[in-house]
């Protein structure tokens, strides 16, 4: 028989309420449920869904719809709660299983692990003194820049030592070392004062001034700095030398990180001072001996300025350029790369440093080892690089014995591949009296990439092209060659008068005045002699685009640090447009110049100028020169010179007939047939005072050339600034000799 069921309601809204029942039986249920634990709630529910079922069969019962929301919620919440405890029990039960297996995990499959991490994360590791850096090559793997041994003495700091200590073993050390103390400052010779007479250091200071400490109105550092001030210079003339020579020990030994090792002295290290360490560690607590590096130079001075330098142990990082180094992950104290090719390449020529465990104040675990650099290849062939370098010192020595020649110092060659940006060779030479009525020669190379210089005529084949890309002028288009001159200004004229002349020849004989007609024409202007000239102001805009994108005013990315982008002109007059059109307003670095005459070679494709080439890790066999290749530099394309393919082969033409029959036919050496290029003179300025302002002119020489003309595979580039004063009469042929002379030998190496 079926028994109707009871409704129940709970007593208050609080999930955790017990339920009232209405009768025995349901009184005895809920007792089960409370004290039964999970298979009684089960039991309980199943009950409970039974008895639903009967109810809602149930004759006698109202349908369930009929019934009110609040009857309806009342007669099903016992199944709802009894839902919601098994779920809770559920999860419970799931999260202390997850928790069992993974304190299982830890203790029992992983503890090798974790003891691991706490060791880290406990112990004290530290680094080495830097290593050697990776070696650099010339693209026939012939050595450029090595590291060689340099015995060191050094200190490290033990745990527990006293400065008492420290003082002593700097008196001792002094005793037998040969150190410079002239580097010696005041304040380091006080500061040792300071540490030998801490007791009347303290004198000092004024009780009422240590009244302020206590009250904490000063610190330590201003205490110090009161100390430092007052000390008295009869105090410090009491130290002799030997006492300065120690103080000086001293600072060294205490100079920059507590935990890293002091280079107390590198250069001249005798081997009785070595050995004298050496041999007495045990009674000279932290200072021993090793083997240091150094740069050497197996091919001397060539190319030396490019390679750049490394600072020194003692030196560390400078400190301008301590935020950019200490970011990627450097010691102040660590060797770096401070100029050129080592700043530049510093990520693949830095060595990794040996990593130590520290096991007590003075005892180390050597757990991992420092390994030299990555040796870096560069473009450079040495070989020819010497002959070049030769070749420039002799004739830029000649050069200053000749007239007129006054205000001339310098002269720049760069020898690249155009088809990829590759550097060959590169130099710049600088002559400078001697104080005894001569001259000597100086290495000038990096002015290629930092100095500025007037280029002239040798920017027409750009030039040119503006009035081809813009409609100004055609291709074998006749102008004539005379005289022109806007309104109060001097006449404007070529250096000679030529007459009817087509865009061919004017290249060939470089015509001033075929360039300042076409650049009116772009300038949409109308000239009449002796009358005032307007130019649209565009025509600048439209100049320097065109310059800009065979690489000149722009910088070409050459893998150097410090590239300049040569002088812009500010200057809107349209006289300055005509000079601009001859080379005569902006000027531009040689690296520039370089990249302009390769772009014009290979059709137009403006490469990156690059010294590197590949990279290789060092080798662990000492059989083997090179271990893995890890970089090898692909050619960088910059970008293309927007102009048909037909006004560029014009312009190359040009080149080509300068040098088979106009102004540069013997700037190719033995090799006029297949050879191109263009000579250039420019009027440039000089401030011969020092006051800021020019006073006197000067006449600046240039060539740049190609060959084969049909597939180039060299360009060059020759700048000879100042070489002669304005009015000369005659000027100097040394851009024709070097250019000779070095084309030869190129075709000599390279058949």
């Amino acid at each position: 028989m079926v028994k109707k069921e009871k409704k129940i309601k709970l007593k208050g809204s609080s999930f955790f309420d017990k339920r009232k029942p209405l009768n025995k039986k349901s009184k005895m249920k809920n007792k089960g449920l409370t004290r039964g634990g999970f298979f009684s709630m089960t039991h309980s529910l199943n009950k409970s869904s039974t008895r639903t079922k009967k109810m809602i069969k149930n004759s006698n019962s109202k349908p369930l719809t009929n019934a009110p929301k609040q009857e309806v919620k009342q007669r099903y919440l016992p199944d709802i709660i009894d839902r919601r405890y098994i779920l809770i029990v559920i999860i419970i039960i799931f999260s202390f299983g997850a928790i069992f297996w993974r304190l299982f995990t830890i203790q029992a499959m992983s503890v090798d692990k974790y003891k691991k991490k706490l060791v880290e994360s406990t112990e004290k590791i530290i680094e080495g003194s830097s290593t050697p850096r990776g070696r650099i090559y010339d693209r026939n793997y012939n050595l450029l820049v090595d590291n060689k041994a340099v015995k060191t003495i050094y200190y490290k700091k033990p745990e527990d030592i006293t400065t008492k200590e420290e003082m002593e073993l700097a008196y001792k050390v002094s005793s037998f070392l040969k150190v410079d103390y002239d580097k010696l400052s005041e304040n380091m010779l006080k500061n040792f004062w300071y540490k030998n007479n801490l007791d009347k250091a303290k004198e000092k200071i004024t009780k009422k001034e240590w009244n302020k400490y206590e009250e904490r109105k000063i610190t330590d550092d201003d205490i110090y700095n009161m100390i430092m001030e007052r000390i008295t210079k009869e105090e410090l003339d009491k130290y002799k030398d030997e006492d300065r020579k120690a103080a000086y020990i001293y600072y060294l030994m205490n100079k920059g990180y507590s935990y890293a090792e002091k280079i107390i002295k590198n250069k001249d290290v005798t081997d009785s001072e070595y050995a004298e360490v050496s041999e007495n560690i045990e009674t000279l607590t932290g200072f021993n001996t090793k083997l240091g590096w150094e740069r050497v130079y197996p091919n001397g001075n060539y190319f030396r300025s490019i390679f750049g330098n490394v600072s020194s142990s003692t030196q560390g990082i400078p400190e301008e350029m301590a935020k950019e180094y200490i970011k990627n992950g450097y010691s102040m104290d660590d060797r770096v790369g401070i100029s050129y090719l080592e700043y530049q390449y510093e990520k693949y020529l830095r060595g990794t440093k040996a990593k130590y465990r520290v096991k007590n104040g003075t005892n180390y675990e050597l757990i991992k080892e420092g390994k030299r650099g990555n040796d870096i290849v560069l473009s450079i062939d040495i070989n020819f690089q010497k002959y070049l370098e030769d070749t420039l010192s002799r004739e830029v020595l000649a050069t200053k014995n000749e007239i007129n020649t006054q205000y001339y110092n310098r002269s720049f060659v760069i020898v690249a591949n155009p088809k990829n940006g590759e550097i060959l060779a590169m130099a710049g030479k600088q002559v400078k009296r001697d104080g005894k009525g001569g001259y000597y020669i100086t290495d000038y190379t990096p002015g290629i990439i930092t100095t500025s210089v007037t280029p002239g005529s040798i920017v027409k084949g750009a030039s040119i092209m503006v009035g081809y890309k813009t409609g100004a002028i055609s291709i074998g288009e006749y102008q004539v060659d005379e005289c022109i001159k806007i309104k109060a200004t001097p006449e404007k004229c070529s250096w000679r008068t030529m007459g009817s002349i087509n865009d061919i020849n004017a290249l060939a004989y470089s015509s001033n005045v075929y360039q300042y007609k076409t650049a009116i024409k772009v300038g949409k202007g109308v000239y009449r002699y002796d009358e005032a000239l307007r130019l649209d102001d565009s025509a600048f805009d439209k100049y320097r685009s065109m310059y800009s994108s065979f690489g000149l005013g722009v910088k070409t990315g050459i893998d150097l640090p410090s590239e300049s982008t040569g002088y812009a002109g500010k200057s809107k007059l349209p006289g300055h447009l005509l000079d601009f059109s001859i080379g005569q307003y902006d000027n531009y670095t040689p690296i520039q110049i370089s990249q302009y005459i390769s772009t014009l070679a290979n059709g137009g494709t403006r490469f990156q100028p690059m010294l590197l080439r590949e990279v290789y890790e060092a080798s662990d066999n000492p059989k083997d020169k090179f271990g893995k290749k890890i970089y090898t530099q692909e050619p960088v394309k910059l970008g293309n010179v927007d102009v048909e393919k037909k006004y560029m082969d014009r312009v190359r033409e040009g080149f080509r007939a300068v040098v088979s029959y106009g102004l540069g036919t013997t700037y190719m050496g033995n090799y006029q047939a297949i050879g191109a290029g263009k000579t250039g003179t420019s009027q440039s300025f000089l401030d011969t005072d020092d006051d800021g302002k020019v006073d006197t002119g000067t006449i600046s020489t240039s060539f740049v050339g190609y060959a084969p003309y049909e597939d180039p595979r060299m360009s060059i580039v020759v700048i000879s600034p100042d070489v002669a004063t304005a009015n000369a009469e005659t000027t100097s042929t040394i851009n024709k000799r070097l250019s000779s002379e070095i084309v030869n030998k190129y075709f000599e190496i390279y058949k």
